[in-house]
C-alpha cells in the first residue's frame, strides 16, 4: 500500500485510467498539486465519505498528502470500505517537491 516515489510516479502513470487523490485541504491543493488530481479534504469527513460513496471500489487509487500522513489514514479507510487498489505516496507531497517532478499551480 505505501509505496516509494518513483513506483507511485510510475504506477499511477501507467494507466490514464488511473485516479489521483488529493486529500489535503483546498488551500493546500490551491498552492500546487500533481497532475490530474482530484481534491477531497480528508479533514472534511462527511465530504469524504460522501465522495468514498460514488467511486468504483475496482479502480486503481493513488492517493497523497503534504507528508503521507493523511493520506495514508485515507488508504486504510478506504480498505476498510472495500476499495482493493489503495496506494499512498511515501512522504507525499514534499517527496514529489523535493524530487523535482512537475506540478499544476
Amino acid at each position: 500500500m505505501n509505496l516509494n516515489i518513483q513506483d507511485w510516479k510510475t504506477n499511477k502513470e501507467s494507466s490514464s485510467k488511473n485516479i489521483c487523490l488529493d486529500v489535503r485541504t483546498i488551500e493546500e491543493f490551491n498552492q500546487g498539486y500533481i497532475d490530474d488530481s482530484i481534491n477531497v479534504d480528508f479533514y472534511k469527513s462527511m465530504e469524504f465519505m460522501k465522495f468514498l460513496d460514488k467511486c468504483s471500489k475496482d479502480e486503481n487509487y493513488y492517493v497523497y498528502c503534504r507528508s503521507g500522513k493523511r493520506s495514508y489514514a485515507a488508504c486504510e479507510i478506504m480498505k476498510e470500505f472495500g476499495f482493493n487498489n489503495v496506494f499512498n505516496l511515501d512522504g507525499g507531497f514534499l517527496k514529489w517537491l523535493e524530487c523535482g517532478f512537475d506540478i499544476n499551480e
